[in-house]
């Protein structure tokens, strides 16, 4: 055998093997080899399509769902806004004399986007020291405003020379701080009318969460206090601003555009600023109240209440110090002229009232008067302690008789005299445009039950009548109460926004009987003419009012006293209160109310 022989047979054995398998079995072995391969290409075609697809989706979610969001974001690495916040709107008096406007003052700002975090404390730290305001602040304003914030945030107010010059000093480090002009309320009379025009403040946190859909943003300027924050929505005006293009350094490259800020409205009020100064020189140091109002619409033409405050402490930083010195001076933001007190004497102006309205006493009724009523086992002494023998109500008014109108009271019964009351503004607060800190006391059986688990008596009724007892109300009220025998029956609703016609329709008609108003504007012109008010005449014009002297034990007697001029055609009503004065109203709180008619008819 050849050796080429020897090599062949095996190769030959072996292509028969394959060449004698069954024809089933081979087409399975090349189908399995294809199958092997076409599930790897579908498989990696499935892992394909899954990451585009989740590609796609997620360019399709940044561009369509999120596209404005990144957008702005870009937008504002792009562009800076320099806020410009609206000038507030002047208050005048009623002849266009200021009293509260703004000026011109320094205030400094943050860029919250361009301030980078790492950078944060150490500024932080030297702007605290530089401004005088504590870190915790620093970093609330911040984190409320939000470190992508585009616009620039003020974070302080009334810049000294000094405060400038440390931040531009340390400007490598306060580089996204900046200094710009600001307005600031000023009040150019100081405490002149402070209780009326109040003050204005920064927006807090809390502010600020209830006011935000108002378009209240931080480091907004808003009224806190009296026609300031009565009148918010007319001074307050709406913020510009300025859109910068800045490159990517941060420098600005040119103005994109510009949003004028629109200055508030200016308010004229009612006040009479000759006439407020008036009335707070005849008040003096001496706690309490004066009003001043025009009984034919209820205009407010001054309002006194001391010890008073400068409102232009609240345009800067207030330290601790400058509080305390400001408390100390026996809470000076108390508006007394709407806290209640017991009204004594003045009070009755009502009884009589509703002694003749009631039809049970007539308006030439005569009633014995003694040392002392008892009544329910009570002794209600006259203030003379002797008494004045018969009166009638004109006499009766003039005297003050607490014996008589108590008797008028006790007549008429607690719920006629309670009705009366009411009737008058008594109970209810007056509707002026300025916050009252109550609405006064009328007390009746369910108010009594209710506190002390009593029936209402007699003798309650009877220390109403006088003005005593539960009895509180408002030297406003006390005003309020006495246009009504001025005006001939109205009850007016006192304002300050000068709008006189609008305030005539507003004017309520007690309905009642011409005797009865007769009668009382005689007995209270008696009281000046010879009776207990004669401190408070003046010459030339006829004055008519009332006396009031609350006891208020331990401590001194409150003294009041009311009245209007000319008796024939009144124009002006004032009311006096002083508080613990001591003495009698009369002679303590009538010269008051003399000091301020003669300077109203001074000026005539």
């Amino acid at each position: 055998m050849t050796l080429v022989n020897l090599v062949k047979k095996p190769q030959d054995n072996h292509f028969k093997r394959k060449k004698n398998l069954p024809k089933n079995t081979q087409r399975k072995k090349i189908w399995l080899t294809v199958g092997q391969n076409d599930q790897s290409i579908f498989i990696m075609i499935l892992i394909s399509l899954f990451l585009f697809g989740a590609m796609g989706f997620r360019l399709a979610y940044l561009q369509i769902v999120q596209g404005d969001k990144y957008s702005l974001k870009a937008e504002n690495n792009r562009t800076k806004i320099i806020p410009k916040p609206p000038v507030r709107g002047n208050l005048f008096d009623r002849k266009g004399r200021s009293l509260g406007t703004t000026r011109l003052s320094y205030s400094a700002y943050l860029w919250p986007i361009a301030q980078k975090q790492e950078n944060w404390p150490l500024a932080k730290t030297m702007l605290a020291n530089i401004l005088n305001i504590s870190e915790d602040n620093l970093q609330n304003i911040l984190e409320k405003e939000g470190y992508d914030s585009p616009t620039l945030v003020r974070i302080a107010r009334n810049l000294t020379p000094k405060q400038i010059t440390a931040i531009e000093e340390n400007r490598h480090l306060l580089s996204q701080v900046e200094v710009d002009t600001d307005t600031v309320r000023y009040y150019p009379h100081h405490k002149i009318g402070s209780h009326i025009l109040g003050y204005t403040r920064e927006i807090n946190a809390d502010e600020l969460k209830l006011r935000e859909k108002e378009g209240y943003r931080m480091g907004d300027v808003i009224g806190k206090m009296g026609v300031e924050a009565a009148f918010e929505s007319q001074l307050r005006g709406e913020w510009g601003g300025i859109l910068m293009e800045r490159d990517g350094t941060g420098k600005v490259l040119r103005k994109l555009g510009i949003k004028e800020a629109k200055a508030g409205n200016d308010v004229t009020l009612t006040l009479d600023l000759e006439l407020q100064i008036a009335a707070e020189k005849a008040l003096g140091d001496r706690k309490g109240a004066v009003v001043a109002l025009d009984p034919r619409d209820g205009a407010v033409l001054a309002m006194v209440s001391y010890p008073a405050f400068d409102p232009n402490i609240f345009s800067g930083k207030i330290t601790e110090q400058i509080w305390q010195e400001v408390q100390a001076k026996g809470y000076p933001l108390i508006n007394r002229a709407v806290m209640g007190f017991p009204p004594a004497s003045t009070f009755k102006i009502v009884t009589a009232t509703a002694g003749m309205e009631s039809g049970k006493f007539s308006s030439k009724t005569i009633l014995p008067t003694y040392a002392y009523l008892r009544v329910g086992g009570t002794a209600f002494g006259e203030w003379n302690r002797a008494g004045f023998g018969p009166l009638g109500f004109v006499r009766a008014l003039q005297w003050s008789s607490n014996t008589f109108f108590g008797q008028i009271g006790n007549g008429v019964g607690g719920e006629t005299l309670i009705n009366w009351s009411r009737k008058y503004g008594f109970g209810s607060k007056t509707g002026i445009e300025i916050p009252e800190d109550t609405p006064g006391l009328i007390a009746d059986n369910e108010w009594k039950k209710k506190r002390f688990n009593w029936e209402w008596t007699a003798g309650d009724t009877v220390n109403m009548s006088i003005g005593q007892g539960f009895t509180q109300a408002t030297p406003l009220q006390i005003a309020v109460m006495f246009a009504v025998p001025a005006n001939g029956g109205y009850k007016v609703t006192p304002h300050l926004y000068q709008d006189k016609a609008t305030f005539m329709k507003k004017r309520e008609s007690l309905n009642l009987k011409p005797e009865t108003l007769s009668t009382i504007r005689t007995g209270l012109r008696a009281v000046v003419n010879g009776g207990t008010g004669s401190r408070a005449a003046i010459s030339g014009v006829a004055v008519a009012g009332k006396s009031g002297t609350a006891e208020a034990p331990p401590r001194k007697s409150h003294t009041w006293f009311g009245g209007f001029a000319p008796y024939d055609k009144p124009e002006i009503v004032v009311v006096a209160f002083v508080e613990h004065s001591g003495g009698g109203g009369g002679s303590t709180a009538g010269p008051i109310v003399r000091q301020v008619l003669e300077a109203y008819f001074k000026q005539k």
